[in-house]
């Protein structure tokens, strides 16, 4: 049995950045695209009404902490430990649904602060793509650097994490260490987390000493729903390839019914042609052997009609 439990958790997540200002504060500020006069001072988290309503899946896959800083900007925290294309929609109505709220009746529009939705994404949802971090604004299509100021979307793909030792990012590199490779099977905390200040008060939270036997029965719990919704997923993926695979065989089926049937009518045209085309010949030979008969002068019209098969009228005409 390790030392610690998974921070990814909804009970550890929420302990660690959910009741320490000062680790979410650095957990944004390693994370967030800010500049070094943007970063994040102080915190207050948001009140429960404000935090989005979730479905009964969300609810068991998705891990929030939602805080305001002093400057009113908005942030919105989230740990997804299951993907859907949905989600992306779903993370961009809440980082919306924050902005719009910041209005009030008759109030200046260029109060309102911008809303940074922050991701970690437990799962691969951009196969096709390298790069594990992702930044979605609203950015001019042909001058990148016109910028409207209002909505951040960051998503964190976990799996992709590899850790690296670059100096400018070195509190990204640690945060995502810490959440990537610190879990139920961790004995000893890696010597570089537990240098780190912020690091190592995180690692103490979630030392499963410090947690109780009814705060483990609800971590328990988080897993065992997680457990159950990746097996709903999975099957329902399961199903979809089935039944993808159905619909090719069927198209495949149909198409080779089609190719068939295509195949068998430019048969039967082309025996049609050539029974046509051979009794031309024939019906040609019984007017040319008729001529020839005729010419020899040896037979009668109607010995020649009976020989060939034409009337003593079409003899004559020859």
């Amino acid at each position: 049995m390790g030392k610690y439990l998974d921070p990814r958790a909804d009970l550890t997540f929420k302990k660690i950045f959910g009741e320490h200002k000062n680790l979410v504060i650095s957990l944004l500020n390693a994370l967030l695209p800010l500049k070094d006069d943007e970063r994040v001072e102080s915190i207050e988290y948001w009140p429960a009404e404000k935090i989005p309503d979730r479905t009964e899946a969300e609810k068991y896959s998705i891990v929030d902490v939602c805080c305001k800083d002093n400057k009113q900007r908005e942030f919105i925290v989230e740990m997804q430990m299951s993907w859907t294309e949905s989600f992306k929609r779903r993370v961009l109505l809440n980082a919306s649904k924050a902005y719009v709220a910041q209005t009030e009746k008759g109030m200046d529009y260029s109060s309102l602060q911008p809303v940074y939705a922050l991701n970690f994404v437990n799962a691969v949802f951009l196969p096709d793509v390298e790069d594990y971090y992702h930044y979605y604004h609203l950015v001019h299509d042909k001058y990148t650097n016109k910028v409207i100021d209002g909505l951040h979307l960051i998503f964190v793909e976990l799996k992709k994490f590899k850790p690296t030792t670059f100096s400018e990012r070195k509190m990204q590199v640690l945060w995502l260490r810490f959440l990537t490779e610190i879990n139920e099977k961790t004995k000893e905390a890696p010597a570089e987390l537990l240098q780190n200040t912020e690091v190592n008060e995180a690692l103490e939270i979630v030392e499963r000493a410090a947690f109780t036997d009814e705060e483990m029965w609800f971590y328990d719990k988080f897993w065992d729903r997680v457990s159950t919704q990746r097996t709903f997923e999975e099957e329902t993926k399961r199903k979809a390839r089935e039944e993808a695979r159905r619909e090719v065989r069927e198209e495949a089926r149909r198409e080779a019914r089609q190719e068939m049937e295509e195949y068998i009518k430019q048969v039967k045209a082309k025996a049609e042609e050539y029974i046509e085309q051979e009794k031309a010949k024939a019906e040609q030979q019984k007017y040319d052997t008729a001529r020839k008969l005729k010419a020899m002068n040896v037979m009668t019209a109607s010995q020649i009609a009976d020989a060939t098969g034409l009337s003593i009228e079409e003899i004559n005409m020859l």
